[in-house]
């Protein structure tokens, strides 16, 4: 237990290192939501992508995965959607990560959903 709170990070740290293990695998429209002004918010970051197939959402969630662990030795609290890979969700408790296809993200439209957040778009150019 003292190992974890010695890599305790903060949840903006947490964030970027969810967008790198992203960028990683080649996610596109990577977007940084900042809920921490918003009231009754549930995170303090939603890190929003998207992947052009099953393979790829699969590589990029993993991606993310990897990468937290290997700068922080911290797993998951909870992940969903890795059977369907239409739209996974890991969740670091203040920071959430969403990993979509891009129908499902249109779909369900977090961004207009969490309108009052601040949202920065992260380019995703080399």
């Amino acid at each position: 237990m003292q190992a974890k709170a010695k890599e305790a990070i903060s949840s903006n740290e947490l964030s970027e290192l969810i967008v790198q293990g992203m960028l990683e695998k080649k996610a596109s429209d990577v977007v940084v939501m900042d809920l921490r002004e918003v009231k009754n918010s549930i995170a303090d970051y939603f890190v929003l992508c998207s992947g052009n197939s099953d393979t790829q959402i699969d590589a990029i969630s993993d991606s993310v995965e990897e990468e937290v662990h290997k700068h922080t030795k911290q797993n998951p609290w909870k992940r969903e959607g890795k059977q369907n890979n239409e739209w996974i969700i890991i969740d670091y408790v203040d920071v959430v990560a969403h990993v979509f296809n891009k129908e499902k993200r249109s779909f369900y439209g977090l961004e207009e959903l969490w309108g009052d957040a601040k949202i920065t778009n992260i380019d995703s150019e080399n």
